[in-house]
């Protein structure tokens, strides 16, 4: 059921009067919201239509999350807004630059909340089609397709950053059409900054922020399989591969100072496994080897106990190029 929660239209009003000499259009901003909750719904009704009606339950629940916290985010966007004015409207003299800067700080972070926003959306679109699991036998090659599409986007960005820098317009840029044009050109107008791009900063960062772990995880994943559990004095060390996770053990419940360096080491407490846990990593391995409590019986080292260890040794060391 289509939901809307409420905008604030006088702070809306007063932010409008704050930035810009233009009247402001009573119910512009609860219709603009509304524009784009409208969306969302079509959004999560289309998704219902593809998958089984378990999901759609979640579907309804995370396109009602993402009403409300829309609706949060621009009032509070409007009342950041309305707090200093423009130096447009203001003056040079006497104008308030500490409080601006301040101002500017605040948008940044609430321009970061609204992103995160729009990420329920690509949730929607995710319900019901299955995720890249850490045990679907083509994962790897399903990550480094998903890791490609990131690159592909990052150096797009780049490139169309660029263009506008040289030829101050977008158009003419190849392959960009001329709804894509339009959707940058408008994000632009809507900029704070001096000088605006077509994707700004954090846009970048966020995107080289999901190269990185997606390539973490695969190398995890190509990893994972090499690792093996140990006997220690008191308990035992699991590789627990379906949940990807170190798992330790104890017959005895550790004492302060061992949950304390647990705790210190990444390791926590999960009650459904029974098991002190974290990621199943090589630096998990390596960070455990450094806990004196769980080393194996019979002295050695955990690291020399993995087969990805052994086979290196194996092979000897790398002599080059011949």
């Amino acid at each position: 059921m289509l939901k809307y929660y409420e905008i604030d239209e006088a702070a809306a009003k007063q932010a409008k009067d704050m930035n810009s000499f233009s009247d402001y259009a009573p119910g512009s901003a609860t219709a603009g919201y509304q524009a784009m909750v409208d969306e969302a719904y079509a959004l999560a009704e289309r998704q219902k239509a593809r998958v089984d009606p378990m999901y759609h339950e979640k579907i309804d629940a995370l396109v009602d999350r993402y009403a409300r916290k829309l609706a949060a985010n621009l009032n509070e966007a409007n009342v950041i807004d309305a707090r200093v004015p423009s130096i447009l409207i203001a003056g040079g003299s006497n104008f308030p630059v500490q409080k601006k800067h301040k101002q500017n700080a605040a948008r940044d972070r609430n321009m970061g909340e609204y992103m995160e926003i729009q990420g329920l959306l690509d949730k929607i679109k995710s319900v019901g089609m299955g995720g890249i699991s850490a045990d679907d036998i083509h994962a790897v090659e399903k990550l480094e397709a998903k890791l490609a599409g990131l690159k592909a986007d990052q150096e797009h960005m780049k490139a169309v950053n660029a263009y506008y820098r040289k030829h101050k317009t977008l158009e003419g840029f190849p392959g960009l059409p001329p709804d894509a044009v339009g959707e940058l050109q408008a994000s632009m107008a809507r900029d704070w900054r001096k000088d605006p791009v077509p994707y700004p900063s954090y846009l970048l960062s966020n995107n080289n922020a999901n190269i990185h772990r997606i390539e973490q995880r695969i190398s995890d994943l190509k990893n994972r399989a090499e690792f093996v559990g140990w006997e220690f004095p008191g308990g035992r060390a699991e590789v627990n591969e379906g949940e990807n996770r170190l798992q330790l053990f104890f017959d005895e419940k550790p004492t302060v100072e061992q949950r304390r360096e647990l705790k210190s080491g990444g390791f926590r407490w999960a009650p459904s496994q029974g098991a002190w846990q974290r990621q199943l990593t090589k630096n998990a391995i390596y960070v455990a080897d450094r806990i004196s409590f769980i080393r194996p019986e019979g002295g050695g080292s955990i690291s020399a106990l993995q087969p990805y260890n052994r086979r290196q040794e194996r092979s000897g060391p790398d002599k080059g190029d011949r």
